[in-house]
């Protein structure tokens, strides 16, 4: 059991889950290496909650053990995480399993530096603090991208997104996009057939506060690329990428 908090201690983490639930492939598993503290456990109890197969580690010597055990689809890892130095521990895990993706959990002082180890489409980040629901969205993300990721490409109708090099095409076209259309792109890529509400766009591509306003400016631009037909808006809900 995860030991409480110390008293007084600020919390690092928003417990407060929203209404969306976590698609889970079948056989997917989790590794959530987060300190030992109330509010990871916390966490680990909504995200089981959820449906998500969580193994939990508590501190960094015990990561690269669990992922060799488990064979995890996924593992989100606090950097602050007490043991050896997490950056280490991110480039052992990818290393030696090369197919998991990592979700790094990080003040926002360590995200310049954590950015450059992160493997582009496959690796993720959140900083600190965050709510269980950004967090179940970025794993229900990368979960449905998983497997398809391991084949590089990406297609929905004429649209076809190939993540090891980051082109698009559409119609066999090649079409250039902005680091944060890109991003956009592969968040309407992850929820297909689904209407994606703004807020929770916000969330999987700013990582931070992003008002509903951004986010349509942006859905414009990449209309404008991709075709205004591909991407419809459903009034007071959100947007759904088309084939």
């Amino acid at each position: 059991m995860l030991p409480a908090a110390p008293p007084g201690g600020a919390s690092p983490y928003s417990t407060a889950l929203g209404p969306s639930r976590v698609f889970v492939p079948p056989n997917d598993h989790v590794v959530l290496a987060l300190p030992p503290t109330a509010a990871s456990a916390s966490v680990l109890r909504s995200l089981r909650a959820e449906g998500v197969n969580v193994s939990p580690v508590t501190d960094g010597i015990g990561v690269l053990d669990v992922v060799r055990a488990r064979d995890p689809a996924l593992l989100v890892l606090d950097v602050e995480l007490p043991g050896p130095d997490q950056a280490g521990v991110i480039a052992a895990v990818q290393s030696e399993a090369p197919n998991v993706t990592v979700i790094a959990i990080t003040p926002r002082e360590r995200r310049a530096g954590l950015l450059v180890q992160l493997r582009g489409d496959r690796d993720d980040y959140l900083l600190r603090p965050f709510a269980v629901d950004e967090l179940a969205a970025r794993i229900r993300l990368r979960l449905r991208l998983g497997p398809v990721i391991e084949s590089t490409v990406l297609r929905q109708g004429e649209l076809a997104v190939d993540t090891e090099f980051g082109e698009v095409t559409v119609d066999g076209q090649s079409v250039s996009l902005s680091p944060t259309e890109y991003a956009l792109l592969m968040a309407l890529l992850g929820a297909p057939g689904e209407v994606v509400a703004p807020d929770r766009l916000a969330r999987e591509v700013w990582s931070e506060p992003a008002s509903a306003n951004l986010v349509q400016v942006y859905i414009s631009y990449l209309r404008r690329k991709i075709g205004p037909e591909r991407i419809r808006t459903v009034r007071g809900e959100g947007y759904v990428l088309e084939a």
